[in-house]
């Protein structure tokens, strides 16, 4: 076990709390594994009639995962990143097939790692405090945990441009997005768990009972030019669309992707085209677990993570560093199968 994540049982509902507060509660092994024992534990416990998952003190649900961890094993022969990529897309699919209701209580940053074990949920509780976003394309990474599942299935192109921008989104707007389920005031949680814990059955009405109306969600006023701009596939037409529109949210935008691994933005476009056409969240996670197993050794993550976490300079020299370079071989290399025996596999 770990200090971690505190696991425990409060009446009638499991309880996993996330507990690495400097980190920002950013997920590591231990953590993956700990919590993938509970719930495989309260699966066959008829106690347990459902499961909350949060984090204790401080201002996030999870930053994401140990990419810190991750470029060191890059680095050298990207053993111990496999290990985690697996383990972590294990957790994922758990949550994901589980056969009891989960509430995920995202109250603070939820990014990357995040994502991956609050949109599996039934229930997704945001606040004001929610800060979403899937920022991969800024460290050379991608947006994996079943961002190839989960963002190509949002309205319109909203998908495709969370996952280049790494745009952050608030609580109104995750809710208006169908990313989380219901809108809380954070001063209503410690109600809402204790409700739950007593009555599981009425999650969803206690949930709807302390609801608010949410804030204008902002992101809904560009919608429109997402679809438009962002509607293509290809990374460079979508570069071209930005430019030649010439309005400030386009040049803003522009100047964001400007900043972005161009070998990350092509892969999470291919990503998200494939994942939208899936039918099985198993088979979503097989394709990001070969893709992760690469790109967690290639110069742009690396590099992105030197830029942003180590040196902090926050400008990271990508190579290739122009759109243009990174072709399909490229891109094909990076999404083919892994041989069978090193290919990722859900719990059995």
């Amino acid at each position: 076990m770990t200090d971690d994540v505190l696991i425990s049982t409060d009446v009638r509902v499991g309880h996993i709390a996330l507990n690495r507060p400097k980190a920002i509660h950013a997920l590591n092994l231990a953590m993956c594994e700990a919590m993938i024992d509970a719930l495989l534990k309260w699966q066959g416990n008829a106690a347990v009639e459902a499961v909350i998952i949060d984090h204790s003190e401080g201002r996030g649900f999870c930053a994401g995962g140990d990419i810190r961890m991750l470029a060191e094993s890059g680095a050298k022969d990207g053993k111990e990143a496999r290990l985690f990529f697996h383990t972590e897309y294990r957790l994922n699919h758990l949550l994901f097939t589980y056969p009891k209701p989960v509430v995920a209580f995202m109250d603070g940053i939820t990014m990357g790692g995040g994502v991956g074990i609050s949109q599996p949920a039934k229930y997704r509780v945001a606040t004001e405090h929610t800060r979403f976003a899937m920022p991969e394309t800024g460290i050379g990474l991608f947006p994996d945990v079943g961002g190839g599942w989960y963002l190509p299935r949002l309205e319109g192109r909203v998908g495709a441009y969370l996952a280049l921008t790494g745009a952050r989104l608030d609580g109104a707007e995750c809710l208006a997005l169908g990313l989380a389920t219901h809108y809380l005031p954070s001063e209503k949680l410690a109600e809402a768990k204790a409700r739950i814990a007593v009555d599981p059955t009425r999650i969803g009405g206690i949930l709807g009972e302390l609801s608010v109306t949410a804030p204008p969600a902002a992101i809904t006023q560009h919608i429109e030019r997402i679809n438009r701009l962002f509607a293509s596939d290809t990374y460079e037409e979508i570069l071209a669309a930005l430019e030649a529109d010439g309005g400030e949210w386009a040049e803003k935008e522009l100047a964001t992707l400007r900043t972005k691994s161009p070998q990350t933005c092509k892969v999470a476009l291919r990503q998200l085209k494939e994942g939208g056409e899936m039918h099985d969240f198993a088979e979503q996670m097989r394709q990001e677990y070969a893709i992760g197993s690469r790109v967690v050794q290639m110069h742009d993550f690396i590099e992105g993570v030197r830029a942003l976490i180590i040196d902090k300079d926050n400008s990271p020299k990508w190579d290739p560093a122009k759109p243009e370079a990174v072709t399909e071989d490229w891109i094909d290399a990076i999404f083919a199968p892994l041989p069978e025996n090193e290919k990722w596999t859900p719990l059995t």
